[in-house]
């Protein structure tokens, strides 16, 4: 499928059932808590995706401006969330992604977050960007295998969903990767620019001129996460470790593990 074929098609992404349950439980409360529920958007893919379309609309006048969860919620009312929250809950019948395990999914995505996030304030970026950044990275992943089930079927025999080669072999496949999707979506949506180029530069942070910091943190941050998933030993770390980016960052591998509370040593 041509990328502005699959760009044309409508998206639904899948909420986190527990999330959107508890979230509602909290705006159902007499008195809400704006803390727990930015806490609990800031864990959910699709309703940080959600919140930052809402409150980077123009009607808002802080188009391309709006980073977070966090900010997000500073700008929106609480009855637009419950407007999301509700969205989420009646379409808990569609949070089914043909060959992705959502759970899985959801838990990967928040680890790239945190430690994008941890990576920032290393390299003195801005930490809210990373996090949503790295929260919503792979979105793209859910929009190719819900808008084309059968080719990326085929891919996944090959090469799994979270693999650390799954960006260039889908650009191989299809000209385009998740990456490119993920960005194109977040341009529609009125993201800010340097959020924008992170996601569509994180496969290849440093290649063709470009030089994207945030795109780079995001770039190793995926690199662990999905170095953990496929629980990889001291050896192959070192053998998989995107120098080339953590050189630009002044980042070694060691500095990158340090951000990470995993315990890698236990899988030597």
């Amino acid at each position: 499928m041509e990328l502005n074929a699959l760009l044309a098609s409508p998206i639904v992404l899948p909420s986190i059932p527990k999330v959107v349950a508890l979230l509602l439980s909290e705006l159902d409360r007499g008195v809400t808590d704006l803390k727990n529920i930015t806490q609990l958007i800031s864990t959910d893919p699709a309703l940080t995706t959600r919140v930052l379309q809402t409150a980077n609309t123009p009607m808002f006048r802080l188009s391309g401006k709006v980073n977070s969860a966090a900010e997000a919620l500073a700008i929106l009312e609480l009855s637009h969330i419950r407007h999301m929250a509700a969205e989420a809950a009646s379409a808990a019948s569609l949070k089914g992604i043909p060959g992705i395990n959502l759970p899985q999914f959801w838990v990967y995505s928040l680890n790239v977050a945190k430690l994008a996030r941890s990576l920032a304030g290393v390299t003195r970026q801005n930490q809210g960007a990373a996090f949503t950044c790295g929260l919503i990275h792979a979105i793209g992943e859910l929009v190719m295998h819900a808008g084309m089930p059968a080719e990326m079927a085929l891919l996944n025999k090959e090469i799994g969903p979270l693999d650390l080669k799954r960006a260039k072999a889908e650009f191989q496949r299809f000209g385009y990767n998740y990456a490119h999707v993920g960005a194109a979506y977040a341009r529609q949506w009125h993201f800010p620019q340097p959020i924008i180029d992170a996601l569509e530069h994180q496969y290849a942070p440093f290649s063709n001129n470009v030089y994207e910091p945030l795109a780079g943190v995001i770039h190793l941050a995926t690199w662990r996460a999905r170095a953990r998933e496929a629980q990889l030993n001291e050896r192959a770390l070192a053998v998989t470790f995107p120098g080339e980016v953590g050189e630009v960052l002044d980042l070694d591998i060691d500095m990158v593990l340090q951000q990470d509370p995993f315990d890698w040593s236990a899988h030597t």
